[in-house]
């Protein structure tokens, strides 16, 4: 069992005994079970090794007492653990549907199920709609108004899965399925191989010898629930978490083809299959034709090479310009995640981090990366116990100390500075003097009408301190739409002071999307590419702000976190002194 699935049984009982207690000793155990998903979520090794090592023990973990560990062994054991049963039969199932809405948790879904007996999100929605939920406590039009926006964006979101899920999955069907020796070739294609943000679906594309056998193999993985179709070159399941898996069966000598094909998108497989039609040629996921004979069909890059064009990254494949500039020989050579020297935003012990800075440096110097900028919260963000004034001055010496300990690399001291309501910054500029980058992002608020939003964000910008904005929307993709402001003034006011944006690269934020990504790439702005790292694992999710970063056609020159340490600060906004 993953440690992901583990948390999310934790999580759930939380909040269930959230929802369905009200005495505080019930909450301090909920407390409990927030404080171990948060752990395992962020631990580094597979929880079920552990349980299994005689050498081990779980308790040995923080956050792990006696209780919880008897409830781990039962998950990794039998994959479903009795006290989690016992908690969801006091509810209806569909009630835990409401946690998924922005702005609801366990306290308002007790509200609507005890005063209402709201039991889905069609009874909220139904109860907002008739106005039902302004007559109870701290509730209002306004309140309303959030959470039929927010059942919107739910309904959006269904069936859709975040690109490192999709990503996760295929590695895993991908290690599977290489068990057999027939198997040449596995790639996943579609959306996931474009690095689209979310995914429908996963297609992955197969060559080897004995498709029958590669596709009985493939219809006898664990995590199926529903085998859809099989067939001789194709075998469609459904996944035990809903994401739909087509295996496609392919010949090698079409492979390329197939490739093209399936990895779309839609608009521009039209746009190349008009392109071929007007040559004279045919174009379908078996080959690239004249007449009855094959022009090209094992590779893309032929495939492209003979209907007159460059080869066209995935990333950029949405027919948005990039026939055009590949006809032109002028497609941009798009950012490498090699090229990345180091990563400007991450959390500590001293906030809501995993791991000392010491150790976080570390995991930076095995990537190979040149700095790394600590951001542990400040004081508004309580949730990540966000560091006061006083506190924040003592993690600041701590940092300070830490570069004289880990050597090659660079350690700047920072913080992620909220920004408030009416744009101030949570900390005085007396103790933004102190920090090497300050980066300022929104966590609260972000319901405002776009003109208080946009004024905000102006104001935190103007800040002389201020030398990056983190996650400029604050989306969080299925969950939360970006908030409202008017993006051609903030980028404008960004560019004019030589302020940084950030394409945060956690795949639940992905914030820039790669619309803004292009057009701060067309205003000729610098970006820079950070993870948000609670743990040196979270690292790897650089490859998703990477692939974020091409989509948004941007180059090595375009991402200020490719330049050495000196280049880099040199590019950064000049602070008054």
């Amino acid at each position: 069992m993953e440690n992901r699935d583990i948390a999310a049984v934790f999580e759930e009982i939380s909040n269930l005994m959230k929802i369905v207690q009200d005495d505080p000793k019930w909450q301090f155990k909920a407390a409990a079970y927030d404080r171990a998903q948060r752990v395992i979520e962020s631990l580094p090794e597979r929880l079920d090794e552990v349980a299994r090592d005689p050498n081990r023990k779980l308790t040995d973990i923080p956050g792990i007492g006696a209780d919880l560990a008897k409830k781990i062994l039962e998950l990794v054991e039998t994959g479903k653990c009795q006290y989690h049963q016992e908690q969801m039969k006091k509810v209806p199932p569909s009630l835990l549907d409401l946690l998924h809405l922005q702005t609801v948790g366990p306290q308002k879904v007790r509200l609507f199920y005890n005063h209402l007996q709201i039991q889905s999100v069609d009874d909220l929605e139904a109860a907002a709609k008739a106005g039902r939920l302004r007559a109870l406590p701290k509730m209002d039009v306004k309140s309303e108004e959030n959470i039929l926006k927010a059942i919107e964006v739910y309904r959006r979101a269904a069936g859709r899965f975040r690109l490192d899920t999709a990503s996760d999955t295929a590695e895993e069907l991908t290690a599977y399925l290489r068990e057999i020796k027939s198997v040449e070739e596995v790639t996943p294609a579609g959306s996931l191989r474009r690095g689209r943000e979310t995914v429908g679906d996963l297609d992955l594309l197969v060559t080897g010898r004995d498709h029958a056998g590669i596709a009985a193999h493939f219809a006898a993985f664990p995590g199926i629930a529903q085998i859809l179709a099989k067939g001789e070159d194709k075998v469609s399941v459904k996944l035990q978490n809903d994401l739909q898996v087509d295996v496609r069966l392919l010949e090698r000598q079409s492979y390329g083809a197939a490739l093209q094909y399936f990895t779309g998108s839609k608009e521009h497989n039209v746009a190349l299959r008009d392109r071929a039609k007007r040559q004279g040629l045919k174009l379908s996921e078996y080959g690239l034709f004249q007449g009855e004979q094959v022009v090209a069909s094992r590779t893309e890059e032929e495939i492209y090479e003979k209907l007159g064009l460059q080869w066209v990254p995935p990333e950029l494949r949405e027919n948005l310009g990039e026939i055009e500039a590949a006809e032109k020989g002028a497609l941009p050579k798009l950012l490498e995640l090699t090229d990345i020297k180091g990563d400007l935003q991450m959390h500590t012990t001293a906030s809501d981090g995993r791991t000392s800075v010491e150790e976080m440096a570390a995991g930076a110097k095995k990537l190979g990366y040149k700095y790394i900028l600590i951001t542990d919260h400040s004081k508004a963000v309580t949730v990540a116990n966000g560091l006061d004034e006083k506190r924040a001055v003592e993690h600041l010496a701590r940092i300070k100390a830490a570069r004289k300990k880990v050597k090659d690399i660079e350690i700047w001291a920072g913080a992620e500075v909220d920004i408030m309501g009416d744009g101030r910054l949570d900390y005085p500029d007396e103790l933004l003097r102190q920090m090497d980058i300050v980066l300022v992002s929104v966590h609260s608020r972000m319901t405002q009408p776009a003109e208080e939003m946009t004024e905000r964000l102006l104001k935190a910008l103007r800040n002389p301190y201020v030398r990056i904005l983190g996650h400029p929307t604050g989306r969080q993709l299925l969950k939360r739409d970006p908030f409202g402001f008017d993006v051609e003034r903030v980028f404008g006011e960004a560019q004019k002071l030589g302020v940084i944006l950030e394409l945060n690269a956690n795949p639940e934020r992905l914030d820039l999307c790669d619309r803004h990504v292009k057009l701060a790439r067309d205003r000729g702005m610098k970006l820079v590419i950070s993870t948000d790292a609670h743990h040196p694992d979270h690292f790897a999710y650089m490859r998703y702000g990477v692939m974020t970063a091409r989509r948004g056609w941007m180059g090595k020159k375009d991402i200020i976190n490719t330049y050495p340490p000196e280049k880099l600060l040199a590019a950064l906004r000049a602070l008054p002194r």
